[in-house]
């Protein structure tokens, strides 16, 4: 049996609305931030959506150490309290350390445990430990049933406040697949879940020699559509209003003028889902 799980002022899971976590993939500034967290959240409410935004104030798992990673910690933490404060709405971003965790919930209402770092036990306990949600991004590298031990390891250290994410599997050489039964498996495990429809599109890495991730961005659509249809609770989505120019994640963002177009066929298909 799901409970929901409260972000903020609203709970998600358990029949609440469609929620969205999104938001462009690194910080690049205070003033961009803003920009985006408002413009989203105006969609979101317009459509009936509960909105997360989201952002990174570091990129740790980058495929070059010469990629941008965003402001830092100090920086950054700074810049996601200010849009918490004047757009009104809960953020979240990842944490790459039990330091790091620390010092982020201070600031945010939800720490994220990046999938690269999804069997990292001293890192998904000392976030559990701090008592703010956490998304748990399932692991390129493991079967969703695998998330089992990991759910165990944020609840043995006291923490049921949390939401599972589908991100793809490895398959071959630089490319993902999404299995859509992995949201069932995931659901199962008794939290919401959310697909992460634009990182289930990317090819890590970016191809032999590659200095940077690529991806595919016309599948995001597809892969947003179709997890909603299978029963996934809400959308993971990096969005951007220049994705060509963003500095990480670019060909697996949302363009921001396209988002609104999208939130509503998602909100038809959940409609339809409960409808029927």
């Amino acid at each position: 049996m799901m409970a929901p799980v409260r972000i903020g002022s609203f709970e998600i899971g358990a029949g609440r609305p469609l929620f969205l976590i999104g938001g462009p993939d690194v910080l690049e500034g205070g003033a961009h931030a803003l920009r985006h967290a408002q413009a989203i959240a105006q969609i979101c409410a317009s459509l009936g959506v509960s909105y997360i935004f989201k952002s990174s104030y570091d990129k740790a798992n980058r495929t070059s150490g010469e990629s941008f990673r965003g402001p830092g910690l100090r920086a950054g933490l700074k810049i996601l309290k200010n849009v918490r404060d004047r757009a009104g709405v809960p953020v979240l971003t990842d944490v790459h350390s039990p330091e790091e965790a620390r010092a982020a919930a201070r600031a945010v209402d939800v720490l994220q445990i990046p999938a690269f770092l999804s069997r990292q036990t001293d890192l998904i306990v000392a976030a559990a430990k701090t008592g703010r949600p956490l998304h748990l991004k399932k692991g390129q590298f493991l079967a969703p049933w695998d998330m089992k031990q990991v759910v165990a390891k944020a609840v043995r250290a006291g923490n049921r406040k949390l939401i599972l994410a589908e991100r793809g599997t490895t398959f071959g050489y630089n490319n993902l697949v999404v299995d859509m039964r992995s949201i069932a498996h995931l659901k199962s495990l008794g939290y919401p879940v959310v697909i992460d429809a634009g990182h289930g599109v990317q090819s890590p890495g970016g191809g032999k020699g590659g200095v940077a991730s690529s991806g595919d961005r016309s599948m995001i659509p597809v892969l947003a559509r179709a997890g909603v249809a299978a029963g996934a609770d809400g959308l993971f989505l990096e969005i951007h209003e220049d994705p060509a120019r963003a500095p990480c994640d670019g060909p697996n963002s949302v363009k921001l003028a396209d988002l609104e177009r999208l939130l509503r066929q998602v909100v038809a298909i959940r409609s339809a889902i409960d409808g029927a």
